[in-house]
């Protein structure tokens, strides 16, 4: 199994990706809350990966972060979710709110997302009650790029483009919670 890649960012089509490890392209297919925080082209890059093997082909995934992964995992795990919806599902909701949105039993929350209906929504709710609860939580040292990757999202989905969101994200102080980041991101976009 393949866990983990590192090497050189060489081609950006979202979803997908192409990733130069040492001569070899890795094709991978990312959410997209990883696609919006990937380096410029050329630049140096490590994801985790999870390799799967069907009968139509050999497919990697890749996430930045560890709870991403195995958000992921545990999306697949659900009857009736396969690896594009479980991507669609991360690209709509960050783990932090998935996780929140679980625990709450929040179905309109999972219905927005693109692909997912009310029936995959309620079946959603019912096989992850109690398995994203860690994750949701986060780990110490994941909690500050989860924030900053939905303050990030939600600038971009104001309408600002990646340069201005990821500029306006890096001026924002660590421990700021994700509603006043945007808050402050949006001061400091309106001054420029």
């Amino acid at each position: 199994m393949i866990g983990r890649l590192s090497g050189l960012l060489i081609e950006k089509n979202p979803p997908q990706i192409v990733l130069d490890v040492n001569g070899v392209g890795y094709e991978l297919d990312v959410p997209m809350s990883t696609f919006y925080n990937l380096p410029a082209l050329g630049e140096k890059l490590s994801l985790l990966t999870h390799f799967a093997v069907r009968d139509d082909g050999h497919f990697l995934y890749g996430f930045q972060s560890e709870s991403e992964r195995f958000a992921f995992r545990q999306l697949l795990k659900v009857s009736g979710i396969g690896a594009r919806t479980a991507l669609s599902v991360l690209s709509g909701l960050s783990v932090n709110d998935l996780a929140a949105a679980v625990a709450q039993q929040e179905l309109g929350r999972l219905i927005k997302i693109p692909g997912i209906g009310k029936k995959t929504a309620e079946r959603l709710l019912l096989e992850l009650k109690g398995k994203l609860a860690d994750v949701g939580s986060g780990s110490p040292g994941a909690a500050p790029s989860d924030t900053r990757s939905d303050i990030t999202q939600a600038l971009l989905a104001l309408g600002y483009n990646e340069k201005e969101a990821t500029a306006a994200v890096r001026q924002l102080a660590a421990d700021l919670s994700t509603s006043e980041g945007i808050r402050q991101a949006l001061k400091l976009l309106s001054k420029s």
